[in-house]
C-alpha cells in the first residue's frame, strides 16, 4: 500500500471565554511549532453527513451504556459530521444525544424510494457527489484537488447572497448543547478554500467552536471566518487520524467504513492514516457500518430520515463491541 506524508497544518483556536462572531476579524494562531503533548487515549471520529452523526453518536451511547466512555478521551479529533459529533459529547452524555435523535419527529424524504424498495440518493446530494467526483477525477493529486475544491466552493458563494452563511450558523449552534470548547483537546479540520491548505482549530485563540464546526461541515460552498473562507474538513482525510501520532491508543469511527473517492496514491485511505499511526507505535482499532446498515452512508448521508435507524444501527453496534473494546480503551 502506498501512503504519503501528511499535509502540513495551520492551526487556528479560540478561547472559551473569547467568541467572536464570523464577521468580526479573528486573530489566527499558528500552533504548528507549538508542542502538543501526546496522550494515552485518542477518539476520531470521521466525516459522514447526517446520517453519519447520527451513527456516531449511536456507537457512542451504545459503547457509553455497555460501560465504555470513550468520550473521556486524551484527545477527539472531529472531521465534518464527526466534528458536530466530537461538540456534542462535549456538552451532553451519549445517551441524552441518542435519545434526541430518536425523539426527532420523522423528516419527509424528498427523493423516491426504488422498485426493489431500496432508497434512491436525494438528487441534490447525487449531484453533489457527482460534482465534486468530476474534480477529483481531473485533479492531479491530493492538494490540488483540494484547491480545485476551494474554488468552486467560492465560485457558488459569488453566485449567491450571502444568507446561507447566517442560517448554516444557526442550523449548527442550535445542533450543539454547548457553544463553549471543551477543557479536553479537541481538534477540528477544515480546509482553507483560497488555498487548499488544511487547517486545524482548537480551543486556544482565535475561532468559535460553533465557527470552527460550521467550517468542517462545509460541503459545497465556502463557510466565511473574519477574511477567510474555509471547506469541508474531510477533503484533507475522510477522518484525519494521523492528527493522533503520538498517543497510545487511538479508536477510529469511520462511517464510511474507511473507503475514499481519492486515488489510493494519494494515501487519504484511513488504511493508510492507520499505517502511519502505528508506524509511530499507536494501537489503532476501527469501526465500521455493519454490512446491514451500510447503504445508509455514502449518497444517502444527507437523508434526515434515516438518522433514527443510522443511530440505532450504531448503538447496537456499540454494545456488541463493548467487550472487546474494554481492555484496549481502559
Amino acid at each position: 500500500m502506498n501512503t504519503t506524508p501528511s499535509s502540513s497544518l495551520r492551526f487556528t483556536s479560540t478561547t472559551a471565554s473569547d467568541r467572536p462572531r464570523p464577521d468580526q476579524d479573528q486573530p489566527q494562531v499558528d500552533a504548528t511549532k507549538q508542542e502538543r503533548a501526546a496522550g494515552e487515549r485518542a477518539l476520531v471520529l470521521g466525516g459522514g453527513g447526517s446520517t453519519g452523526n447520527a451513527w456516531l453518536i449511536g456507537v457512542i451511547a451504545g459503547l457509553f451504556d455497555a460501560g465504555l466512555d470513550v468520550t473521556t478521551a486524551d484527545l477527539t479529533i472531529g472531521t465534518s459530521a464527526g466534528s458536530t459529533a466530537a461538540a456534542q459529547i462535549a456538552g451532553a452524555t451519549p445517551t441524552e444525544l441518542l435519545a434526541a435523535i430518536l425523539a426527532a419527529a420523522p423528516q419527509q424524504r424528498t427523493g423516491p424510494v426504488g422498485s426493489d424498495r431500496e432508497r434512491v440518493p436525494i438528487r441534490p446530494a447525487a449531484d453533489h457527489m457527482e460534482r465534486t467526483g468530476k474534480i477529483i477525477a481531473a485533479a492531479e493529486d491530493a492538494a490540488d484537488m483540494r484547491r480545485r475544491m476551494g474554488a468552486a466552493a467560492l465560485d457558488m458563494d459569488a453566485a449567491s447572497d450571502g444568507s446561507g452563511q447566517t442560517r448554516w450558523r444557526a442550523t449548527v449552534a442550535a445542533r450543539l448543547p454547548s457553544q463553549r470548547w471543551p477543557q479536553r483537546t479537541v481538534l477540528v479540520t477544515a480546509v482553507d478554500a483560497h488555498t487548499g491548505e488544511p487547517v486545524v482549530f482548537d480551543r486556544h485563540g482565535g475561532v468559535d467552536l460553533v465557527d470552527a464546526v460550521a467550517a468542517s461541515c462545509a460541503s459545497g460552498f465556502a463557510y466565511r471566518i473574519g477574511d477567510n473562507r474555509y471547506i469541508d474538513g474531510g477533503y484533507r482525510r475522510n477522518e484525519n487520524a494521523d492528527l493522533a501520532a503520538g498517543y497510545g491508543r487511538v479508536l477510529v469511527l469511520s462511517p464510511f467504513g474507511g473507503r475514499t473517492r481519492t486515488p489510493l496514491e494519494w494515501g487519504m485511505q484511513l488504511a493508510a492514516q492507520a499505517d502511519e499511526l502505528r508506524a509511530r507505535g499507536s494501537r489503532v482499532e476501527t469501526i465500521f457500518p455493519d454490512s446491514g446498515s451500510e447503504q445508509m452512508f455514502g449518497a444517502n448521508a444527507m437523508d434526515l430520515s434515516l438518522r433514527p435507524p443510522a443511530a440505532r444501527a450504531g448503538y447496537n453496534q456499540g454494545r456488541a463491541l463493548a467487550g472487546q473494546l474494554t481492555e484496549f480503551w481502559r
